[in-house]
């Protein structure tokens, strides 16, 4: 079993703390179908390194991963690691784990570029990343009042601590998705065709039953010609919203 990484410096007051979704993706990731899947695609060492992108990153629990078992999962150790979040204390949090975990004697030797603070992958260039990690907030659940974000995204002048409705809507950023829990993922699924890399681009996205999975994959599969997705990976209860899935999302033939 490969390691965690520590996020044992995090404040989960305001930061989303790894659990079953985010232990999923980890265990989906370095499968021995996926890593055969991941090392078919990019462990050819003359390739150009891949470009890995995690958008929600979290505690960075899941980029960390991925960045210190490059080696395992992906073939090869030079990937490169990016992640965003729109709660900067998340990106603050993320990049010391990530930092952290590449420190480890058993870890490969990645690249750790950055973890910036913003919308989803709109500063991300167009056809640039080769992996995308997406954990959405997929709980059926009112969106926060976006309004608040400017002055809660940052600490209050002067104060040393966050105030309590501030770490609220922070946390309510990490599992809040609107209606059906989908509202920010069907923005991120936009997005997706003109992220990946058209040759070998790979996406990972995390559901809940709630999300109504199946027409989420008719969906994708109505993208166009090439597009596959499937089910990866699976975990939690039998029934209602809270059973997990991980769909993967490719182009075939690339």
């Amino acid at each position: 079993m490969l390691p965690t990484p520590s996020t044992s410096h995090v404040c989960f007051d305001r930061v989303y703390e790894p659990a079953e979704d985010s232990y999923l993706l980890l265990d989906t990731i370095s499968s021995t179908s996926e890593a055969a899947f991941l090392q078919n695609r990019f462990g050819h060492v003359s390739s150009t390194p891949p470009l890995i992108l995690e958008v929600g990153v979290g505690s960075g629990v899941v980029l960390a991963f991925a960045a210190a078992n490059a080696r395992t999962i992906f073939g090869r150790n030079d990937v490169l690691t990016l992640g965003t979040d729109i709660n900067s204390f998340a990106c603050r949090a993320a990049s010391q784990t990530v930092s952290t975990a590449l420190r480890e004697p058993t870890s490969s030797s990645s690249i750790f570029l950055d973890v910036a603070n913003g919308d989803l992958a709109g500063s991300i260039r167009p056809h640039s990343v080769d992996v995308f990690i997406f954990n959405p907030p997929y709980v059926p659940a009112e969106l926060p009042d976006f309004s608040r974000h400017e002055n809660f995204n940052t600490l209050p002048a002067g104060q040393e601590k966050t105030t309590f409705d501030q770490d609220s809507y922070l946390l309510e950023l990490s599992y809040a998705g609107g209606a059906d829990g989908m509202v920010v993922t069907n923005r991120m699924l936009e997005q997706i065709p003109n992220l990946l890399d058209l040759k070998r681009g790979v996406a990972y996205v995390l559901l809940c039953a709630q999300n109504k999975p199946e027409e989420v994959k008719r969906h994708i599969t109505g993208w166009g010609p090439g597009w596959g997705v499937e089910t990866v990976g699976t975990s939690g209860r039998q029934a209602g919203w809270e059973k997990l899935q991980i769909v993967r999302i490719w182009k075939e033939g690339a």
